[in-house]
């Protein structure tokens, strides 16, 4: 890639980091932070609590979406990336100040409540815009590489939030930790997200969002539809696709990330510390699997990796997680949640670029945003809400085959959809279909020969006059 593409990528995805720190921080501290928000009862019923407000992010992020969705499809990607680290940064300080119950009741519960929802606004258009900046900014035939980096970065916000917890785990008390520790991490990533607002403001715009042909699109009343409903409902197919496509993919992942720590010490017996460390040493293999089936898939194709990843996930996944239960120390537990990752990985290396090739420039971030952030609220947000649900139901076997299930379903769309790998960006929705047709070639027909027509008002050529002295006469 050239230089440029790669400052590009840099870029979006420092940002992306900081993003997503922040929105998995507040799954990594929920066991410390449960009890200072809610009265004191059984764990799981303060997860559960704390869960059902990390689920309520969820469920803005379609509004997120749409919202942040159109201002990157009618005012570019930069500026929507921008306004969602502002986003980003507002809700993790609420969340730093928050009152705990004994100060303000559950006054310190409505500060979290707003501070998610808030969160869900950034992240739901945080998703869409650099999934799509990522995938325009990179070079032809390294888009898989390029929007690998998504999940990087994502992962990377993960593992710095973990890290944190981990040293935090190591240097603080447990009731320190309890009391206030856990409002570290949300300053760091205020303070990280300002830093990233200077970062974004400086971006450079996709040269493939500023290429529209604006004389064509004006002609066709095409500019003042970007980024709306309307023009997304011109692509209902595509939009179902991207909801069909996320199911089984965002359930999975919700359940071996930001799921797994709680899962690991609230099932398995694994002390806090140690679940921390597994989930810590996991991901950062993870990152680094993104780039390598990102590149695999630019030169086999998406389809291939995505069905990987759903036929693993569909018959793997009762059996890991069952082993995971027994696991009883950390490298059975690492090892078993290495395998799951690898699966999954076959889903997060590609789905950004695969969601983005689908749509055309006017309306591509938002045709990404909103069809993804409802399949992440109907299914990802609420992953950890129905896992312990089913626990505390005495049935938290009935949670594995739910995401079988759900990966299931997407394998069936997989085996079904089309390959995006070698769609022209730029081309896509501008009067040529995703995959061009060959359109028929004239035959040329032979023009008759002229007939050759003496001009009436030219006069007939006379032979010569021959002079007496035998030339011609002038």
């Amino acid at each position: 890639m050239r230089q440029g593409h790669w400052k590009k990528i840099y870029v979006g995805s420092a940002g992306n980091l900081v993003e997503w720190f922040d929105w998995f921080v507040y799954a990594s501290f929920a066991t410390y932070f449960a009890g200072a928000f809610f009265p004191e009862g059984n764990e799981t019923a303060k997860l559960m609590n704390t869960a059902g407000i990390f689920a309520v992010g969820f469920f803005m992020r379609p509004v997120g979406g749409w919202l942040l969705g159109r201002v990157a499809d009618r005012k570019g990607r930069k500026t929507a990336l921008t306004l969602t680290v502002t986003l980003m940064s507002a809700s993790a300080l609420l969340i730093a100040v928050a009152p705990t119950y004994a100060v303000a009741g559950y006054g310190g519960a409505a500060v979290l409540l707003v501070a998610r929802l808030l969160q869900g606004l950034s992240v739901g258009g945080e998703y869409a815009a650099s999934a799509t900046y990522l995938t325009e900014a990179s070079a032809p035939g390294r888009r898989g590489l390029a929007s690998s980096f998504q999940y990087v970065s994502m992962t990377a916000g993960q593992i710095l939030g973990l890290g944190i917890l981990l040293v935090l785990q190591s240097t603080m008390s447990e009731a320190a930790l309890h009391g206030w520790g856990w409002r570290i991490p949300f300053i760091v990533g205020a303070l990280g997200a300002a830093v990233v607002f200077y970062l974004r403001r400086t971006m450079l715009e996709t040269e493939v969002y500023e290429q529209r042909d604006g004389a064509q699109e004006a002609a066709q009343g095409a500019a003042a539809e970007n980024g709306t409903i309307r023009a997304l409902l011109a692509h209902k197919r595509e939009a179902f696709l991207v909801v069909a496509l996320t199911m089984g993919g965002t359930v999975a992942y919700y359940t071996y990330t930001t799921y797994l720590t709680k899962y690991l010490s609230n099932s398995a017996g694994l002390s806090k510390q140690t679940a921390t460390l597994v989930s810590f040493c996991a991901l950062i293999v993870f990152a680094c699997l993104q780039p390598l089936a990102g590149a695999l898939s630019d030169r086999i194709g998406r389809r291939p990796l995505l069905i990987t990843f759903a036929v693993g996930s569909t018959f793997l996944t009762v059996p890991i997680m069952t082993l995971l239960k027994h696991a009883g120390s950390f490298w059975p537990a690492l090892g078993l949640s290495l395998l799951a990752l690898v699966v999954i990985t076959g889903y997060t290396s590609v789905n950004a670029c695969v969601k983005a090739e689908l749509f055309p420039t006017g309306v591509r971030a938002l045709g990404v945003a909103l069809p993804y952030a409802v399949a992440n609220a109907l299914f990802g947000g609420t992953a950890e809400y129905v896992a312990l649900w089913f626990k505390r139901s005495g049935a938290e076997s009935g949670y594995y085959w739910y995401v079988a299930g759900c990966a299931a379903v997407s394998l069936v769309v997989y085996l079904t959809m089309r390959e995006t790998r070698d769609i022209d960006l730029v081309a896509v929705g501008k009067g040529r279909a995703v995959e061009p047709e060959p359109r028929p070639v004239p035959v040329p027909v032979p023009a008759p020969a002229p007939v050759p027509a003496q001009s009436p008002a030219q006069p007939s050529v006379q032979p010569p006059v021959q002079s007496p002295a035998g030339g011609s006469a002038s």
